[in-house]
């Protein structure tokens, strides 16, 4: 079982920076797949990026690669979503999930949610 807190979400101008993170409650972090997805209102869920458990793979969606990175820290038990050079179109709730396996897109695959965090941005 794992529990996980989303932070870091707010209201940023188009062009700004947030970075999101995510803590995890439970037991042996670094053996769970990360990832980051979001909803927009009125649209399905979609993934975003995720991070292997030892940290040294990322994979992210083609219109957040070169924008955002993911990583994690397995002593803190966190991962964490740096987002640059916002768009209008990256506003959503975001949320971590995490999987035992390595099927990386799809969120039917994630067995632990956050509660989500809000990214708004302005034009």
């Amino acid at each position: 079982q794992v529990q996980l807190v989303e932070s870091g979400g707010g209201l940023v101008k188009a062009g700004g920076s947030l970075r999101l993170s995510c803590a995890a409650a439970g037991r042996s972090f670094s053996i769970y797949t990360m990832a980051w997805f979001r909803q927009a209102p009125g649209k399905e869920r979609e993934f975003v990026a995720a991070i292997t458990g030892s940290g040294s793979s990322g994979y992210y969606a083609d219109s957040v690669k070169g924008r955002f990175t993911i990583s994690r820290d397995n002593t803190k038990n966190t991962v964490s979503l740096q987002m640059n050079s916002l768009k209008p179109e990256d506003t959503a709730v975001y949320c971590c999930a995490a999987q035992f396996g390595a099927d990386y897109y799809s969120p039917r695959r994630y067995s632990y949610w956050g509660q989500g965090t809000q990214v708004t941005v302005a034009s």
